[in-house]
Parts: C-alpha cells; sequence; structure tokens
C-alpha cells in the first residue's frame, strides 16, 4: 500500500484521484466515482466530493493508497 501526504485536513476523492495520476481528467475521476469503481475505507463510495482525511484508504483499479498528515 502507498502513502499520500495531505496538507490542509483533508482532500476531495475526484481531486486525490487526480493528483495520483489513477484518472487523467476530472469528467474521468467523477465518472469511474458515480460507476461504484472506488472504494474509500473498504466501502464502496458514490460521493464525489468526499473528504478524504488522514487514516483514510482508497482503492481504486487494483491500486491502494492510505493518506497520512
Amino acid at each position: 500500500m502507498d502513502t499520500y501526504r495531505i496538507t490542509g485536513g483533508y482532500i476531495q476523492l475526484i481531486q486525490l484521484l487526480k493528483a495520483l495520476n489513477w484518472v487523467e481528467h476530472g469528467g474521468e475521476a467523477q465518472a469511474v466515482v458515480t460507476a461504484g469503481l472506488v472504494r474509500w475505507n473498504g466501502q464502496v463510495d458514490y460521493r464525489k466530493r468526499l473528504k478524504v482525511k488522514p487514516g483514510d484508504t482508497v482503492e481504486f483499479d487494483g491500486k491502494q493508497v492510505r493518506l497520512i498528515e
């Protein structure tokens, strides 16, 4: 599992997907979240603007990342 350092307390889920280069653009990020292809803390979550915080894990397309401060 990889880690990703954030500042400011949280990052929106679609912004995280773009920052990790797991998707090419925001439209693709929204599409994969809406399709239920992204897991947050082990569960599918459909909220594009979900605030992901340190300690959370995100999974997509066989990749997994834990957020840290």
